[in-house]
C-alpha cells in the first residue's frame, strides 16, 4: 500500500500509527554464530537483502532462521520468571517519563520491488520494560512537538513484533515492525521531507547504539489466550500488522516454554501487496514445514493474484474461500484476531455478513456472541 495511505488516528497526547504492505525477499539461510546484544547466540540466518536505496548496497537481517525442527528441539529462554505475572505489565512508563531504551539493529525486510520500505528493529530495554506478547510499546520521537512548541512529539503506538524473551531469547530487548511513512506531492508526485512520517522515518534511520525513549507497554484486547494449549487462533493481518502474530508463533513454535506447550491450530492470513512485501515468509514458511498439523499459513497477494471474481485479491478474499472452515472453527471456540489498517474491516465484515446470510445466520448476533465469548480480537488504527 502506498505510504500516502498511512492510517494516523489522534487520541489525546496519543498518536497511533500503522504502516501498510511491506515484506521479506527470498533469502538463503546460513546458521551461524553472530554476536547479539553482547551474547553469542547460534542459531541465527544471515538473510542476505539488496536493499532498495540509491546506493544498492547489501544488508543483512539478523533473524532467528527457525532451523530447529519438532527433533532438534526448541530454543531456551530466559529469565522463566517473565511468566510468573499474574496479569500483564501495562503502563509502566508514561510519556512523561518515558524509559530511554537503546537501538540494537534496524534492517530492511523488503524487496525491491515492495513498495515502500519496512524495516525490523531491536530494541535493547534491559529488561527495565517487559511486556506480554500483543502488546504495544508507544515511542516517542526527538524533537518537538510543531504544534505545541517547547513541547514533545505525542506517542507514536507499535505493536511488539516479538515474544516476551525478544529476539536474544534473553527477556532484554523487544522488536518492532515499522513501515516508513513517506508522502508524496500528488500534483508532482515528487517527495515532501516536510510531510513524511517522524517517528517511523526516525526509526527507520536510526543506527545501533541510537537511544529511543519508550513508553509502555499498553494493551490487553491482543493477549494471546493460553489457557487451553489446544486451541483454535485465527489471525488476519495486513502489512505491519503481522507484527503481533510474528510473537504469538515463536512464542507457539519456536521457544521452549515449560509452561506454555502449544499444541492447537494457529491459522495466519496475511495481506501484502507482492511477494517482495511478504513479511517473515522464511520463519512463516519453516514452522509450516515443522508444524504442519499445527500452523496454515494463507498469503493474499494484491497485485500478484486474482479473487474469484478476476479481481485484485485481498486478504477478505482468501477468508471468503475458507469461510466454512472458519465459521466452523469459530462455533467450536476459535480466536480470531485482526491487526492492521482501519481500512482492511469494512471489507472483511462484509465479507463475513455475506457468508453468515449464505449459511442462515445472523451475522450481528454471532459478532455479539463473538465478543461476549473473548473469541474477538480487533487492533487496527
Amino acid at each position: 500500500m502506498a505510504a500516502a495511505n498511512l492510517g494516523v488516528i489522534n487520541q489525546g497526547s496519543v498518536t497511533h500509527h500503522f504502516n501498510s504492505d511491506s515484506s521479506l525477499q527470498k533469502s538463503f539461510l546460513k546458521t551461524q554464530k553472530i554476536s547479539f546484544c553482547d551474547k553469542q547466540w547460534t542459531r541465527f540466518s544471515q538473510l542476505e537483502l539488496k536493499s532498495k536505496t540509491a546506493s544498492s548496497r547489501h544488508q543483512s537481517i539478523v533473524a532467528m532462521s527457525v532451523s530447529q525442527t519438532a527433533t532438534k528441539g526448541k530454543i531456551t529462554v530466559s529469565p522463566l520468571d517473565l511468566e510468573d505475572a499474574k496479569e500483564p505489565p501495562l503502563n509502566l512508563h508514561k510519556p512523561k517519563e518515558p524509559y530511554t531504551a537503546t537501538i540494537v539493529s534496524v534492517e530492511r525486510l523488503v524487496g525491491p520491488k515492495a513498495p515502500g520500505e519496512t524495516c525490523h528493529i531491536v530494541i535493547d530495554h534491559g529488561g527495565n520494560v517487559p511486556y506480554w506478547e500483543g502488546q504495544s510499546y508507544g515511542v516517542i520521537p526527538p524533537g518537538e512537538n510543531p504544534k505545541k512548541p517547547g513541547a514533545p512529539h505525542n506517542v507514536r503506538l507499535y505493536s511488539i513484533a516479538s515474544t516476551r524473551y525478544g529476539d536474544s531469547f534473553d527477556g532484554k530487548t523487544a522488536s518492532l515492525c515499522v513501515r516508513r511513512a513517506v508522502y508524496y506531492d500528488p500534483e508532482t508526485g515528487k517527495e515532501d521531507p516536510s510531510k513524511n512520517g517522524v517517528c517511523s522515518n526516525f526509526l527507520c534511520d536510526s543506527k545501533p547504539g541510537d537511544k529511543v525513549k519508550i513508553t509502555g507497554p499498553s494493551g490487553k484486547i491482543m493477549l494471546l489466550p493460553e489457557e487451553d494449549p489446544n486451541a483454535t487462533h485465527i489471525m488476519i493481518a495486513t502489512g505491519t500488522g503481522v507484527a503481533p502474530f510474528r510473537g504469538y508463533l515463536r512464542r507457539m513454535f519456536m521457544e521452549s516454554v515449560p509452561t506454555y506447550k502449544f499444541n492447537g491450530l494457529a491459522w495466519l492470513f496475511l495481506g501484502v501487496a507482492n511477494t517482495d512485501s511478504l513479511l517473515y515468509d522464511d520463519e512463516f514458511s519453516k514452522y509450516l514445514a515443522d508444524y504442519p498439523d499445527n500452523f496454515r499459513f494463507d498469503r493474499a497477494l494484491s497485485r500478484e493474484q486474482k479473487n474469484k471474481n478476476g479481481g485484485k485479491m485481498y486478504v477478505q478474499d482468501k477468508i471468503e474461500e475458507y469461510s466454512d472452515e472458519i465459521f466452523k472453527m469459530l462455533d467450536k471456540g476459535a480466536h480470531i484476531y485482526f491487526c492492521g489498517l482501519k481500512g482492511m474491516m469494512p471489507g472483511i465484515q462484509e465479507t463475513l455478513k455475506r457468508v453468515a446470510v449464505e449459511r442462515g445466520e445472523n451475522w450481528d448476533e454471532k459478532l455479539s456472541q463473538l465478543k461476549k465469548n473473548k473469541q474477538w480480537h480487533v487492533e487496527v488504527y
